[in-house]
């Protein structure tokens, strides 16, 4: 009897809801933080459209470096900052393994190549710095080509920034819980199965291995010239807002919003050398070891 009555009830509202919206518009219940992320990301992505009309206007180049474990929001961030972008002048770069040819050339070459020219900004969704944490890591390269990069990277980054290209390096720090998370939506998301390599399958078995490669890395590679900003990426939609404010903290250009309106959350984004600083503590690392 409840039964029966359950699906008149049902019936009577689907014909209530019917009759009330003659346009066939359905209501969807958002949650009201997801309003406000909405509204705030599109205030920041106008401002990312002003500084690129500058960077056009002026003849600027800027790179951009997204690295940290994966599933830790690299992508998505990067999606919402060129979402609203003119693609003349904004480029994603991820590149895949490199090929027998560009095995034999300079490390550094094929990055070479997608650097930016005026009026250009460019993403790296994963750089050079692979040579920093996944090699290594997975045994893609020897112990020696691995401290031999991390010597020259500083080098290289200092030729960039030499030729008048602005720099920005991010590491998306994702904690282990929210790495297994996310991985497991993703084996089962048909849409997503693709992102879950064999390489992500022992992401959480190498997650010490992971954590010693990035102290490596940060304190290798962090200098005036190309700083490291690391961004606490276990709530998603507060990495992307707070990246997207960082960037516009650091650039300037005409008819920019009030400074107040992208103060960064420093419990996300935190300089690279504190960070090194806290996984001694955390790690018990020394730095004279290194």
């Amino acid at each position: 009897m409840n039964e029966k009555r359950l699906k008149k009830d049902r019936r009577e509202a689907d014909k209530d809801r019917r009759s009330l919206d003659k346009e066939g518009k359905v209501r969807i219940w958002v949650k009201e933080e997801t309003l406000l992320y909405e509204e705030e990301l599109k205030k920041l992505q106008v401002e990312l459209l002003k500084f690129q009309n500058h960077v056009k206007e002026q003849g600027l180049k800027v790179v951009m470096v997204f690295e940290g474990r994966d599933a830790a929001g690299k992508g998505g961030t990067i999606k919402r900052i060129i979402e609203h972008l003119n693609p003349r002048g904004a480029r994603v770069v991820a590149l895949s393994k490199p090929s027998d040819q560009e095995v034999t050339q300079w490390y550094f070459q094929r990055y070479v190549a997608h650097l930016p020219s005026a009026g250009e900004i460019v993403f790296f969704d994963r750089s050079w710095y692979n040579r920093a944490m996944v090699e290594p890591v997975m045994g893609f390269c020897s112990e020696r080509e691995h401290h031999r990069f991390l010597k020259d990277a500083p080098q290289f980054e200092k030729m960039i920034a030499d030729e008048d290209i602005k720099i920005f390096k991010f590491y998306f720090s994702v904690s282990k819980e929210e790495q297994a998370k996310r991985f497991a939506k993703r084996e089962q998301d048909p849409l997503k199965q693709y992102k879950f390599s064999e390489v992500d399958a022992k992401a959480q078995q190498l997650w010490d291995a992971y954590a010693l490669a990035k102290y490596m890395m940060l304190s290798a590679t962090h200098t005036d010239v190309a700083p490291w900003t690391v961004v606490k990426s276990d709530n998603k939609k507060k990495a992307r807002i707070n990246t997207i404010k960082h960037i516009l903290n650091f650039v300037e250009y005409p008819n920019k919003i009030d400074a107040s309106e992208i103060e960064v959350d420093k419990d996300i984004v935190i300089f690279g050398r504190d960070e090194t600083i806290a996984m001694e503590s955390r790690f018990k690392f020394s730095s004279k070891g290194e």
